[in-house]
């Protein structure tokens, strides 16, 4: 069993990028958002990125280099139509799935209530629905562990499209910087 630590590799140069991301999309997307590479003109996205609609995270990339996808936890389960659309018609060929630290979709029970009340206050919701709302709901968002879950919805993801390179990363948000997952 790995520890956090060691699950995840900090990219610090170029050598740093698993060779396998190296010379792909991928890889151009760790250059450019930890290694400051200088931007290119891009006509059409050559990567899907899926990531946490978390606010507190900003990729630094080239416009029009990537699609990006933004759900809670970086679940692409119920987005997986926009999957395939980026992959028949947009012809991306590679994924990165992004988690993050401190990403509001673990341990969603702990927010229940601030949920419920959110939902009352904010949106008119009559308490009821609310809680309704969340029981049947949130165990279908709820990540777990982080980094697990970026593994666990890569290796679903390389399943699902066999042909397309699914890389699993983890984005610290106190840094800006983003890591490698080592899968196994």
């Amino acid at each position: 069993m790995f520890s956090m630590k060691n699950k995840i590799i900090p990219i610090i140069k170029k050598s740093d990028i698993p060779r396998e991301y190296r010379n792909t999309p991928i890889g151009l997307l760790l250059e450019y958002h930890n290694l400051d590479r200088a931007f290119e003109a891009y006509a059409q996205a050559k990567l899907l990125i899926g990531m946490c609609m978390d606010n507190r995270k900003h990729l630094h990339m080239p416009d029009n280099f990537a699609f990006i996808i933004r759900s809670g936890g970086a679940n692409l389960r119920y987005s997986e139509f926009k999957v395939s659309y980026a992959i028949a018609v947009g012809q991306v060929g590679h994924i990165a799935l992004i988690g993050h630290n401190h990403c509001g979709m673990l341990n969603l029970i702990s927010r229940k209530e601030e949920f419920i009340t959110g939902l009352v206050k904010r949106a008119g919701w009559r308490k009821e629905a609310a809680e309704e709302h969340f029981m049947n709901l949130a165990l279908m968002h709820e990540i777990g562990n982080e980094i697990d879950f970026i593994i666990s919805e890569t290796d679903r993801l390389t399943k699902r499209y066999p042909k397309i390179k699914v890389a699993p990363l983890y984005y610290r948000v106190e840094e800006n910087k983003l890591y490698c997952i080592r899968q196994r």
